[in-house]
């Protein structure tokens, strides 16, 4: 799998609790991609895409890592991405 729609893999990735919650988050144009505000819960991400999203407490910004054909734990979950904001290991 090289693309996956954009709010599938924010339900995959932990960032939201439900796929419904996703589709609005993009819907409301919360969720930018490589910079470009996106209105479509169905555009479609790529690896290396950076998205940034802004939640109601903060915005993170999260590089797309890899897909998951379905939602797993969260350290699953963390395999789709690299958090950008959190200091080198």
């Amino acid at each position: 799998m090289d693309r996956q729609r954009l709010d599938k893999w924010l339900w995959h990735a932990r960032v939201v609790r439900t796929r419904t919650d996703a589709a609005a988050l993009v819907a409301k144009g919360r969720v930018r991609i490589n910079g470009m505000r996106q209105a479509s819960p169905g555009h479609s991400v790529k690896e290396d895409d950076v998205l940034t999203i802004a939640l109601d407490a903060r915005v993170r910004i999260l590089k797309v890592a890899g897909f998951c054909d379905r939602r797993g734990d969260a350290s699953a979950a963390q395999a789709t991405y690299l958090d950008l904001q959190s200091p080198p290991e």
